[in-house]
């Protein structure tokens, strides 16, 4: 078995994949469920490994989520390329270059980005609960376009709190729904998770295998967390998004103060 693993163990990490799957289909943070499983559960395995396994689950995921928000959600496909392409581009890049920067230094500076958007958030309750775009098309373009390169380098480069500052994003600065914002979030980090894998897959750095099983449990948990969120539309999202981004606040924080010991 994979990494000579034990059934509670890959048991473990099968339900966090699922749990992962739910709640990043919601309002992102998935990788707050399984990245830290996939630590626990393949102590041995080096951290490239535990990386791209854990891309091609949440892909996998990502990419059923999308589908159900197409289905179910109107908006303007044009912003989800304007943004993807960038993202993935600069994905691949950020994830070429992450073994060379100092990624700890960046994690105080994550932290305090991500307590400013869940303040904003926070202030204005109003925010994102109806759709009102700003801008004309081609600006609107333009700063997808910007915003997609800056988070899909910081995406492949780092990661914690990605759909946070995508979410962010489209709601403060573009002007769509929560929901909206949800769906065009999912299919940019579709862009953002296959220019990782590329990366990874090129270095033999993904366990195919368990990867595939944790992504049929995220593919689970995505159908349903999607479903959940058009059904509670942009007011459950926006509440799913505020907790997802304080856990990430504590998280990072955490993980600085740890960093400086």
């Amino acid at each position: 078995m994979f990494y000579q693993l034990t059934l509670p163990a890959l048991a473990f990490m099968v339900l966090a994949a699922f749990l992962a799957g739910l709640l990043d289909a919601i309002a992102g943070g998935g990788g707050l469920i399984q990245l830290p499983a996939l630590l626990i559960g393949l102590p041995k395995a080096e951290i490239t490994h535990i990386f791209g396994t854990n891309k091609l689950a949440a892909v996998l995921g990502t990419s059923v989520s999308a589908n159900v928000y197409r289905k179910q959600v109107k908006f303007n496909p044009s912003v989800i390329f304007a943004m993807g392409l960038p993202a993935f581009i600069f994905s691949m890049l950020g994830a070429l270059l992450a073994s060379q920067l100092p990624t700890k230094l960046m994690r105080p500076g994550v932290a305090v980005a991500l307590a400013l958007v869940a303040l904003y958030t926070w202030r204005k309750p109003t925010l994102g609960h109806s759709e009102t775009l700003r801008f004309n098309q081609k600006q609107r373009l333009l700063i997808a376009a910007l915003a997609g390169a800056v988070i899909g380098f910081y995406d492949g480069i780092f990661g914690p709190g990605t759909g946070s500052f995508l979410m962010v994003t489209l709601v403060a600065l573009l002007g769509f729904s929560f929901l909206s914002a949800s769906a065009i979030a999912k299919f940019v980090n579709i862009f953002t998770n296959i220019g990782a894998l590329l990366i990874f897959g090129f270095h033999g750095a993904i366990l195919w295998k368990l990867g595939l099983l944790m992504g049929l449990a995220n593919i689970l948990g995505a159908r349903i967390g999607a479903h959940v969120a058009i059904k509670g539309g942009s007011t459950l999202v926006r509440k799913v998004f505020l907790c997802v981004t304080v856990v990430l606040i504590l998280k990072v924080g955490y993980d600085s103060f740890l960093a400086l010991k």
